[in-house]
C-alpha cells in the first residue's frame, strides 16, 4: 500500500472517533455547560500530548508559532459557532446537513487559496454526495433559522481550517501542531465560557467519564490521525473520506441509542458511498468495458 493509500485509511478511522466523539460529547454535556465542555476537553487533550512533543517547541521560529496560533483560532472559532447554533436552533437535522458541506466546500477554498483546481470526478461525485447528505439529514422540509446561518459559518469555517490545516502539516511535526491548535482552542473556548456561561455546583462521577473519553479519543488521538492523514493525502480526496462521519454517526447512534434507520437514512449512506467509490477510482468502475 502506497503512502497516499495509508493516508486513506488514518483518515476512515478517523471519522469513526469523530462518530463516537458525538456519543460522548452527548453524554458529557448532559452535566456540563457546552463552552465550558469544549474548552476542558481540548486543553486536557493539548496537555496530554505535551510530552510527546516538548522537545520539539525549541525548534519553532516567530513565523511557524504564528501560523500554528492562526490555525488553531480558525479551529477554535469553528466549534464555538457550531455550539452556539446548536443552542439556538431546533432543526438539528438540517444543521447536520449544513455543517457537512464542509468537507464540500474545502476543495472549492483549496481552488480560491491555492490555485489547485478539483479533479473532473470530483463535479461528478459532489451533487451525489449533496444528495446523500440530504437524504441522511432532511427530514421535515426546510425551516429558514437564525441557526442555519450560523452553521453555515461553521462550514466554512472548518473548510477553512482544514485547508490551512493541511498545508501547516506539511511545515511542522504532526503531533507539535496538533498540541498547539488544540492549547489554542480550549483557551478560547474556556473564556467564552467564563463570560456566557454559568459553573455548574457539582457534576456527577460519570460524566466526567464521559469527557475523559472525549478528551482522549476523540480530541487527542483523533486531531493527531486527522494531521497525519492530511499530511500524506489530497485535500479533495481527503474531504471526500470525511463525508463518512455522518454515518459512523448514525450506526452509533442506532447501536447505543436504539436510533431507527429509516429509508432515507440507507439511501443517504448509500449515496455517500457511491460517491466516495465514484472519486476514489475516478470513475473507472461505473465504465462500460471494452
Amino acid at each position: 500500500m502506497n503512502a497516499e493509500g495509508k493516508a486513506a485509511w488514518i483518515l476512515i478511522m478517523t471519522t469513526a472517533l469523530a462518530g463516537l466523539g458525538w456519543i460522548f460529547s452527548k453524554e458529557a454535556i448532559q452535566g456540563l455547560p457546552p463552552f465550558g465542555f469544549v474548552g476542558l476537553r481540548f486543553l486536557v487533550a493539548s496537555a496530554c500530548l505535551i510530552p510527546l512533543c516538548y522537545g520539539r517547541f525549541r525548534d519553532l521560529t516567530t513565523q511557524l508559532t504564528l501560523q500554528a496560533l492562526g490555525g488553531g483560532t480558525i479551529l477554535a472559532l469553528a466549534l464555538l459557532t457550531w455550539v452556539y447554533a446548536i443552542s439556538i436552533s431546533e432543526t438539528l437535522g438540517e444543521g447536520a446537513f449544513i455543517v457537512s458541506l464542509s468537507m464540500i466546500i474545502v476543495p472549492i477554498i483549496a481552488w480560491l487559496l491555492y490555485k489547485e483546481r478539483p479533479k473532473r470526478a470530483f463535479w461528478v461525485s459532489m451533487p451525489i454526495a449533496v444528495a446523500g447528505l440530504a437524504m441522511l439529514s432532511l427530514s421535515d422540509g426546510w425551516k429558514s433559522a437564525a441557526g442555519q446561518y450560523w452553521f453555515l459559518a461553521n462550514a466554512c469555517l472548518l473548510a477553512l481550517h482544514f485547508n490551512v490545516n493541511s498545508k501547516l502539516a506539511q511545515k511542522l511535526p504532526v503531533l507539535l501542531l496538533t498540541c498547539i491548535q488544540l492549547f489554542v482552542t480550549g483557551v478560547l473556548a474556556l473564556l467564552a465560557s467564563l463570560t456566557f456561561e454559568a459553573i455548574p455546583d457539582s457534576v456527577e462521577p460519570s460524566i466526567w467519564g464521559w469527557f475523559a473519553l472525549s478528551a482522549l479519543l476523540a480530541t487527542s488521538l483523533r486531531y493527531v490521525m486527522q494531521t497525519l492523514g492530511q499530511k500524506g493525502c489530497n485535500p479533495a480526496n481527503a474531504a471526500l473520506i470525511m463525508l463518512l462521519e455522518p454515518i459512523w454517526t448514525v450506526v452509533l447512534s442506532i447501536l447505543w441509542y436504539g436510533e431507527q434507520l429509516s429509508r432515507n437514512k440507507a439511501i443517504g449512506c448509500s449515496l455517500i458511498l457511491l460517491a466516495l467509490i465514484f472519486y476514489r477510482t475516478d470513475g473507472r468502475l461505473f465504465k462500460r468495458r471494452h
